[in-house]
């Protein structure tokens, strides 16, 4: 992605035909996942909660402690007005962690729903690009307000995110494939480490993978801006209409 160290270049490469579409694409991507920020953010609590735990070995404390953290960093987003979804998708996640560690005792049960999220998220990009409505162009259309024109009228763009939806399964059902097995037979701490540790860089290499895919694919198609022009020109239709209408009573 596009680095602010390199501005001078930047500015070269804004005259270029593919650099609208390079910034579009980053920037859609950001806000449909939450940029850098959100990724730290729903790391950090988990990576609390395993610190603590593998100091005192208490459930309830990590768990509180990693609750009171995510909440804290869902009110720093809305006084910040970022929207709802970014603000509060990390807490809900780690509240499931919360009770399900809370409910049977068993401090690894934090992270189940994740790993249980993970796995159905895999399978939904996997399930849905080869029923032909790649998730993530589904996810992303509606952020480049192209919506579902992707899949009849650019077919460059359907490969694309069928492309990347492959990238993004392949990635969630590798990472369910090392850490469901590491759930059964590592010990907490072990296993607390290494979710923690596999939690962004998987996440890092799905959003570059999707980048370079969109970036590369033809420019989506506005279909809002499609329906502004055409409400336009009804418009200008019917004043035509009525000018024609009413020079026609003024010469009668």
């Amino acid at each position: 992605m596009t680095s602010p160290d390199k501005q001078p270049a930047q500015d070269q490469d804004a005259a270029s035909p593919g650099h609208d579409g390079r910034a579009a694409t980053e920037a859609a991507l950001f806000e449909a996942f939450g940029g850098v920020r959100g990724m730290v953010e729903t790391t950090v609590p988990g990576l609390v909660f395993i610190a603590v735990y593998t100091v005192n070995k208490d459930i309830h404390f990590s768990a509180i402690a990693a609750l009171a953290l995510s909440l804290v960093l869902g009110v720093a987003r809305l006084v910040r007005r970022d929207t709802v979804k970014h603000a509060f998708s990390g807490v809900f996640g780690v509240a499931f962690g919360v009770a399900f560690a809370m409910l049977t005792g068993n401090a690894k049960d934090f992270y189940l729903p994740g790993l249980l999220y993970a796995l159905g998220m895999g399978l939904a990009f996997v399930v849905t690009t080869l029923a032909g409505v790649p998730l993530m162009g589904l996810i992303l259309g509606p952020v480049f307000k192209e919506n579902l024109s992707w899949r009849t009228r650019n077919p460059g763009r359907k490969k694309a995110y069928a492309k990347a939806s492959w990238a993004w399964g392949l990635i969630f059902l590798t990472k369910v494939a090392i850490l469901f097995p590491l759930y059964w037979w590592a010990d907490t701490t072990q296993f607390g480490w290494v979710i923690v540790a596999l939690k962004i860089p998987p996440m890092l290499l799905a959003l570059y993978l999707t980048w370079v895919f969109l970036a590369k694919a033809p420019p989506p198609i506005d279909v809002f801006a499609e329906m502004e022009a055409e409400e336009k020109a009804e418009r200008a239709e019917q004043e035509r209409a009525e000018q024609e209408r009413a020079r026609a009573a003024a010469s009668d």
